[in-house]
């Protein structure tokens, strides 16, 4: 895709007017991987190798080459997003003669589905935002916490629906956000053992004062609920002041979480505490298909019906081609 989809001049004579008019009417500006690349030319990437090595998920075929050509520019923009909140902070003080209480963290969502890298993308964003000198205190917090532990789930019989909005404690989530938007100078939130498959009793992630604070989760941006009564709650996603989504072809993110449920056969489901020892055993056909059956009965139906249906609510868009890189680059209009 050319520079010009981006709503500038010059579209090639070959583009019809209906898609023109099209991406007039759209709400999203669209760059593709080159033109959103050129945007951060002049800033120096602030991760090494190592660095970045420890970052990377598994199966992710993330490298330098992607971390500049795509997060660098995004780190940017969301470095101005955070220093425009600060400009308005300031601006509200002394429109109400220092009567604003402290200004409060920015608030970043980041959704996608299983298996398309988004925990990938929560990291790297945290270490590169931290590098700005404006903002060094970044905190990331994965909704896993907010998770029902497995004896509830199992007692109201959503086990086999984990991940599904309604696993989580939707209500300690949103007291979470609250307080983190209230301007409290010590929140805390549950913690998650992807080991156990389970929320880890009585230990808690302590983040104080945070400039930023990553939220990473499937359901991040869903919309309030509507109450028995008729009317319409608060959702999580109205604290945010910026939301990613990350994005691919649902065929391809199929691949990847068979991809990944093999290599977790054969890395940390053999660890004898895992909650998917069992997994260890299977041969590598048996593996293939109890990875499908479990994609196409749970995390495929629930990309469908639940977190698919958000990314259009998102600011921005990453879409994934086939080997995961971002192929281009979505961001709502202001």
């Amino acid at each position: 895709m050319s520079a010009s989809a981006t709503g500038e001049p010059g579209l090639p004579p070959e583009v019809s007017r209906a898609e023109e008019s099209t991406r007039e009417t759209s709400p999203y500006i669209e760059l593709d991987r080159e033109a959103w690349a050129q945007l951060a030319r002049e800033t120096t990437n602030p991760l090494r190798a190592d660095e970045l090595a420890a970052l990377r998920g598994l199966g992710d075929a993330l490298d330098l080459a992607e971390v500049e050509q795509v997060y660098l520019p995004l780190s940017r923009l969301l470095s101005l997003y955070v220093e425009s909140a600060g400009r308005l902070h300031r601006d509200q003080e002394s429109f109400l003669h220092d009567r604003t209480p402290p200004r409060t963290p920015f608030v970043i969502g980041l959704a996608g589905s299983v298996a398309v890298g988004k925990s990938t993308t929560a990291r790297v964003l945290q270490q590169m935002l931290a590098h700005w000198p404006e903002h060094p205190n970044v905190a990331l917090i994965t909704t896993d916490g907010f998770l029902y532990p497995n004896a509830e789930l199992e007692r109201r019989g959503l086990l086999q629906r984990k991940g599904f909005p309604e696993s989580y404690d939707r209500r300690a989530l949103l007291r979470f956000v609250v307080d983190l938007k209230s301007g409290k100078d010590e929140v805390e939130a549950p913690t998650y053992s992807h080991l156990i498959y389970d929320v880890v009793p009585d230990q808690r992630i302590t983040i104080k004062r945070p400039d930023i604070v990553i939220i990473e989760g499937l359901n991040v941006l869903q919309p309030a609920r509507v109450r028995d009564d008729g009317r319409t709650g608060l959702a999580v996603s109205d604290f945010f002041d910026f939301s990613v989504y990350v994005d691919a072809g649902t065929g391809h993110i199929r691949d990847w979480y068979i991809d990944r449920f093999l290599r977790l056969r054969e890395t940390a489901f053999r660890d004898p505490t895992s909650y998917f020892r069992k997994y260890a055993l299977l041969s590598h056909d048996e593996a293939v298909s109890e990875a499908t059956r479990l994609w196409d009965s749970i995390n495929g139906p629930n990309l469908t019906q639940n977190v698919l249906p958000t990314r259009s609510r998102a600011t921005l868009v990453l879409r994934k081609d086939r080997d995961h890189s971002v192929r281009y680059v979505r961001l709502r209009k202001l």
